[in-house]
């Protein structure tokens, strides 16, 4: 029986079980893999797993709750994972066990960008700093044109995916009475700087990380096409 069959019978439902942000942290543990909203995959997501009284709500006055947004800080922070746009473009969390697999098989498909190239110059400037939130990094690349945000975003998107950058924190505005508000910016950095070199090395081939990940799936994911499962991992 995998997770999902044990633990979310009513996920189909829209019966979610996450209360709270331990119980958030608990379940990336469990499944390694989590993406934070829509993954493809019916209820294989931190969103579909929420509680009914956790979802998004949209007040009369414009203002609006989501204890998923406000958590994932937290859990970037303290819950022993990984975060950032690393499946098919859209962020998740990976749990610190598994990401030397990830890390092992996405690095062996995607070469360090080439010297001088855009990406080289992202990376470059963000191992410089050490941690920038996006539009610090870039500002510093010169991305201040017209049209000029989208294609930056594609840039560090694809960065991303190759595992090359990653979410340390979140950084919000402040208002006028001290309370954060808005949905924040993400504080990016590097894996070696955020977990050392050595946490991010794996023992395996790449080919025996992808399959590894590949069989840890199917057990957690039994009703999803093998094409699904490969689009997580490709």
């Amino acid at each position: 029986m995998s997770y999902f069959d044990e633990y979310f019978k009513d996920i189909h439902a829209g019966n979610g079980f996450i209360h709270s942000c331990p119980e958030l942290m608990e379940c990336v543990q469990r499944t390694g893999f989590l993406p934070l909203l829509e993954s493809g995959i019916q209820g294989y997501s931190a969103e579909s797993l929420m509680a009914e009284e956790c979802r998004f709500t949209q007040f009369d006055d414009g203002s609006w709750e989501w204890p998923l947004w406000q958590w994932k800080g937290s859990v970037v922070r303290e819950g022993n994972c990984v975060y950032g746009k690393f499946f098919a473009g859209k962020a998740g969390f990976i749990s610190r066990e598994w990401w030397p697999d990830f890390f092992n098989w996405r690095r062996s498909q995607h070469p360090a960008p080439e010297e001088g190239s855009i990406e080289d110059i992202i990376l470059s400037t963000l191992r410089e700093h050490g941690s920038m939130i996006t539009r610090e990094l870039r500002a510093a690349c010169d991305f201040t044109g017209k049209n000029m945000r989208s294609k930056f975003d594609a840039y560090v998107s694809r960065l991303q995916m190759a595992t090359y950058i990653v979410t340390e924190d979140f950084v919000y505005p402040v208002d006028k009475h001290g309370r954060e508000y808005g949905f924040g910016w993400s504080l990016l950095t590097t894996p070696e700087r955020l977990l050392d070199y050595d946490t991010c090395q794996c023992d395996r081939t790449p080919e025996q990380s992808h399959q590894r990940m590949v069989d840890h799936l199917s057990r957690l994911l039994p009703t999803a096409t093998e094409k699904q499962i490969m689009r997580l991992v490709k």
